[in-house]
This record gives C-alpha cells, structure tokens and sequence, in this order.
C-alpha cells in the first residue's frame, strides 16, 4: 500500500516550451519504492510527455545523485497545458480562475506564464474553446505539452 511520502524526482527531457534540454524536479508520492514507481505530484512548468497522477519510473542515478525519471509506466489521463499572457493588460489569476472553474489546476510561474493540469474527468472540448477564445483576443498563447488520449478529440 502507498504511503503519503513524497519524493524530488529529476527530470531531464526536451522541453518543447523552451526549445532545449531541460532539467525540472518535480515532486512526486512514492507508489512502490522497491520497483521505483512514483506518481506526479504537481504541474509541470517545462516538461512535455508528462502530467500530474501520471505512474513513473525513476531510480538513483549516481551522476544525478537523486532519484531521475527513465519511463513513463502509466498515464493518469491528465492533460498538461502551458499557458503565456501575451497582453500586458491580461491579470495572470484572473486568467487561471477562469480554467478554476472549469475543474484545472494551475501554478503560475511569473506574472505571464503557468501551467496547467487538466484532470481526466474534465471536459477539454470546453476547456480548448476558452483556450483558443483567449488566444483569439490576443490575451494568451498556449501549449497542449501533454494532450492526455481522453482529450484528444
């Protein structure tokens, strides 16, 4: 049984956002510290392919000297969005409430950049439509970083 022990898992992966190698740690819950599964436990900031709940496989890397991800063994059914303000005008919490109340959960980053968990059990059809309406309005730029098979339509 999984206990409430967390974990800094390090990351290194291609980050689409920044167009470069990028190195995040995460935190993550341990799953199975013998087989080396823990589960995402917050938003990615840069990273694609991954998202939170998201089951990974990581161990000790001695070059690291922490525990680094190798695979992704199972996913959550969670999406990751990464969202920028391009308007100066544009209030970074007033933004992330709107996706608040549609079920999201989002960190922000500075006052012009978060990222955002979409949970599986959310509609992305309406999400997508406020995303695109903001973008539309010059408000934001988007990212889908990790477009989970639930909410790819």
């Amino acid at each position: 049984m999984a206990d409430d022990k967390h974990v800094k898992i390090l990351f290194r992966l291609y980050s689409t956002i920044l167009e470069e190698m990028t190195v995040e740690t995460m935190w993550a819950k341990v799953v199975n510290e013998e087989e080396g599964l823990y589960a995402l436990d917050n938003i990615p900031f840069y990273l694609p392919i991954i998202a939170v709940d998201d089951i990974v496989f990581a161990e000790y890397d001695a070059d690291e000297q922490m525990l680094t991800y190798r695979e992704t063994r199972e996913y959550s059914g969670n999406s990751t969005i990464h969202v920028i303000l391009t308007s100066d005008t544009a209030d970074l919490k007033s933004i992330g409430k709107l996706f608040e109340e549609m079920g999201c959960n989002w960190e922000g980053m500075s006052d012009k950049y978060f990222a955002m968990d979409v949970p599986a059990s959310v509609d992305y059809r309406l999400v997508k439509a406020r995303l695109e309406e903001l973008k539309e309005q010059d408000i934001i730029d988007y990212a889908e970083s990790a477009l989970s098979v639930p909410h790819q339509y």
